[in-house]
């Protein structure tokens, strides 16, 4: 019996764990769309892609895919234990749910963003990003080549650098890139950068630590 009991305890677990991935990582493509509709600016690494699809004429989530792979050589190389089932959905899936319900929102229902729904979209998008990967770091089935890099600095400095602050620098360095490759585009800056990603930048690290620790307390994983 208590053998049965272990074996049932541990396939709860894994469909918890399974479910906080899948969650993590919808809320995250959620997060994308939410920043492109408020035009505040998206993300920092979406900022990037954004930049970088729009300099060469791909789709968002053609690009994405592309850099996400790009990336996983790297993790492969460094911090491997943290490629996953989670890897793989988030590179597939971030960027075409993202493009899909920006298509639903503003071509299928037409909404017009106004202003009060911009400034709503953005601290959705703020709040959606960080208990996004919060749910899919403590889900551990594998973490997003992106959101692998401050794991990857922080191993590389042992500790030095910690998470948080790792992870400010490398938001910041993308967006530096992404806007490099806009302005070279000639496309609209402001659409990619804005008051959304410097906030983003700045408070994703420290809010994802703070998700995480509060769930981390009520569900034992």
């Amino acid at each position: 019996m208590k053998k049965e009991e272990k074996k049932e305890k541990a396939k709860g677990v894994t469909g918890m764990r399974a479910a906080f991935m899948l969650l993590g990582i919808l809320l995250i493509g959620i997060c994308v769309t939410c920043y492109r509709l408020s035009e505040f600016g998206v993300d920092p690494f979406s900022g990037m892609n954004l930049g970088i699809s729009g300099f060469i004429g791909w789709s968002f989530g053609n690009w994405q895919l592309v850099a996400n792979i790009l990336i996983l050589v790297v993790v492969f190389f460094t911090v491997r234990h943290l490629i996953g089932p989670g890897t793989v959905i988030n590179m597939v899936g971030v960027g075409y749910t993202a493009d899909f319900l920006c298509w639903v929102v503003l071509d299928v229902l037409k909404v017009e963003m106004t202003l009060p729904l911009r400034i709503l979209a953005l601290c959705l998008g703020t709040l959606f990003v960080s208990l996004g990967v919060a749910l899919y770091m403590i889900a551990d089935m594998g973490l997003s080549p992106y959101d692998s890099v401050a794991l990857i600095i922080e191993k590389l400095t042992k500790g030095k650098v910690p998470f948080q602050f790792a992870r400010v620098a490398s938001d910041i360095t993308v967006i530096v890139i992404g806007v490099a490759f806009c302005l070279a585009a000639g496309n609209n800056v402001w659409l990619i950068v804005g008051i959304g990603t410097i906030a983003n930048a700045l408070l994703n690290g420290p809010l994802i630590q703070f998700f995480r620790k509060r769930i981390e307390k009520v569900v034992d994983l």
